[in-house]
């Protein structure tokens, strides 16, 4: 029993203290991470197949994203793959520790459909250096790819190796676009980039471009993306592309004043026009190539008005699952990505019982302190009783063959033919019944003395049950001492508990009231510290109740087996005495 009572124990503390995941720490120079789940199951986008090697779009804020504990540029944050050990290549859109938003850029080698593929977000380390790679995110396939992350004025600029700058500057932007910055046109200013190598599109060639628009009107002809007989536009609202002479409408229009997801794919046989992921409108048309200055944002006869935010253009055919994965997780409300609210602390024990223990306000400390120390009190108390009642156990198993062995002539443990004084010490220390046994050997030895051989009367014997039941009382007082101990711990833990966990959740809500900020990162890690009070108190009575049910039930038996041993022991005694009388009468 004491071996089960110590699994037990061992199997409670794994399942407090091991709440961190399974894999090791990435760098123990970095204090914290996060978990970064990208969802494509029915929970999150419903993707189904594969989606390639994708970039994914990771949004912080102060809901979910301590920025005090990382470096005010966000330098020092690393994306590392599940595996926990493979740094991913990411750069940084927007970082404002002071609004407490920011947009990450991640590249993730293999995405598939419906998984939750995890990833981690390390920070918290003062000497890092920057460690976002803003070429090397893009895959090679990408051959232009436009955040509009730079000021007024300023030309845009290419995100990937290609350098495919605009070559003149954006008239006016937006800061609060579907990611970060964006681009702003008013029917004037489209962006014009010159031809170059990279951007060579022979016939037959694979062909993909993507973007985020956001329309301020439907009327007229405009085009989004324009190189020579190549247009990606809308009229009256309805996007469209014109290929070769060709053009394939969409059947669903544009929405004005919010953001749209454009996308139009080119495998070399088929053109497809893609709207928020879906596809909207296909034909059957080989890509005729394209060469000379690229226009975004407007061309001549098609001027747009409206705002743009990443434009993207690659030399394959993306895969469709890659645009429903963008419109999905960029937008407003993206369902794709998501980061845990609680951050995870480097050091002995991590994981995010180590954090929220951090957390613990003092007068929770002393009453899980408390809990500990009557928890404490409580196993020691059942692992001395069980031992106790163990020895008890085998002590009587001993005396009552020693016992059976006498037969009728009942004389005192040390006379008994054939046992040893060792032999005889033991039972008297272990065994109930022995104690109980010897008490009787004696008042009849004293009765002899007195009265001679001759039958007790029924005062005598009554008077031997007396002295018998004295012992038999002090027996079940060595049973019962300090049980009140486990019923302590079974009523008393859960209420103590209790009242750290309302004393620590009034604490944390005051605290938030005198600070006038009101959001999950500032509750929840107090609210969390605060029910380990009742988890304390609970992980208490939990092992007392149990405990204490197992050992009365011991107890009790142990009680029922002396009770009757003394009914046995009394009338045996007192027929033996009688039996002498007769005899001695007889002889006589």
């Amino acid at each position: 029993m004491i071996r089960i009572a110590r699994a037990l124990l061992a199997f409670l503390a794994a399942s407090l203290l091991i709440t961190s995941p399974a894999h090791a720490w990435w760098n123990n120079d970095w204090k914290y991470r996060k978990a970064i789940t990208v969802d494509t199951s029915p929970t999150g986008v419903n993707i189904a197949g594969p989606v390639g090697r994708s970039v994914v779009l990771v949004r912080l804020t102060s809901g979910n994203f301590s920025f005090d504990q990382a470096l005010k540029n966000g330098a020092d944050i690393r994306i590392v793959d599940s595996d926990d050990k493979t740094p991913l290549k990411f750069h940084i859109e927007n970082y404002d520790q002071q609004t407490g938003i920011a947009s990450i850029w991640v590249e993730v080698a293999a995405l598939n459909g419906g998984e939750k593929k995890k990833l981690w977000l390390y920070f918290g380390n003062d000497k890092a250096p920057a460690g976002d790679d803003v070429k090397g995110t893009f895959d090679p396939d990408y051959l232009l790819v436009y955040h509009f992350a730079g000021a007024a004025g300023q030309p845009a600029t290419d995100a990937t190796a290609n350098a495919n700058n605009s070559a003149n500057p954006l008239l006016s932007v937006n800061d609060g676009s579907v990611v970060g910055r964006g681009a702003r046109f008013a029917s004037v200013g489209q962006l014009v980039v010159n031809d170059s190598p990279t951007l060579a599109m022979p016939t037959g060639s694979q062909f993909s471009f993507s973007s985020w628009v956001k329309p301020a009107d439907l009327a007229g002809d405009t085009a989004v993306f324009s190189r020579g007989g190549f247009v990606i536009g809308a009229t009256n609202g309805v996007p469209y592309v014109m290929v070769a002479g060709s053009r394939i409408d969409g059947k669903t229009a544009l929405k004005v004043g919010a953001w749209n997801h454009i996308a139009v794919v080119a495998d070399g046989q088929t053109v497809k026009l893609f709207l928020d992921g879906v596809e909207a409108a296909a034909a059957s048309v080989a890509f005729p190539g394209m060469a000379g200055a690229i226009t975004i944002g407007g061309a001549d006869g098609r001027p747009f008005n409206g705002e743009l935010d990443e434009v993207r253009l690659s030399k394959v055919a993306r895969l469709p699952a890659m645009f429903l994965a963008a419109a999905s997780g960029e937008g407003p409300g993206g369902k794709l990505v998501s980061v845990d609210e609680t951050a995870e602390q480097q050091g002995a024990g991590g994981g995010v019982l180590y954090f929220i223990v951090s957390k613990l306000e003092p007068v929770d400390t002393v009453i899980i302190g408390l809990c500990m120390i009557l928890l404490s009190m409580a196993v020691w108390l059942m692992v001395a009783k069980i031992r106790y009642l163990n020895a008890a156990k085998k002590g009587n198993e001993q005396f009552f063959k020693r016992f059976n062995a006498m037969h009728e002539e009942l004389v005192p443990l040390g006379e008994v033919d054939g046992i040893s004084p060792a032999e005889t010490a033991y039972i008297k220390k272990a065994s109930p019944l022995a104690r109980l046994y010897e008490m009787g050997i004696e008042e009849l030895e004293v009765r002899r003395k007195n009265s001679g051989l001759r039958p007790l009367s029924g005062e005598a014997v009554e008077a031997m049950r007396a002295a018998v039941d004295a012992v038999y009382v002090e027996e079940n007082q060595k049973l019962d001492s300090l049980m009140v101990i486990l019923t302590i711990a079974i009523s008393g833990g859960p209420f103590i508990g209790l009242l750290g966990t309302v004393v620590g959740v009034m604490t944390v809500f005051g605290g938030v009231a005198m600070a006038g900020d009101v959001n999950v990162n500032a509750i929840a890690p107090g609210i969390a510290a605060a029910l380990l009070a009742t988890i304390a108190g609970l992980a208490c009575a939990i092992p007392a109740l149990f405990g204490y049910n197992y050992l009365n039930g011991r107890i009790s038996s142990l009680a029922d087996q002396m009770r009757v041993f003394i009914d046995r022991l009394i009338t045996r005694l007192a027929e033996m005495q009688a039996d002498a009388a007769y005899a001695r009468q007889a002889a006589e």
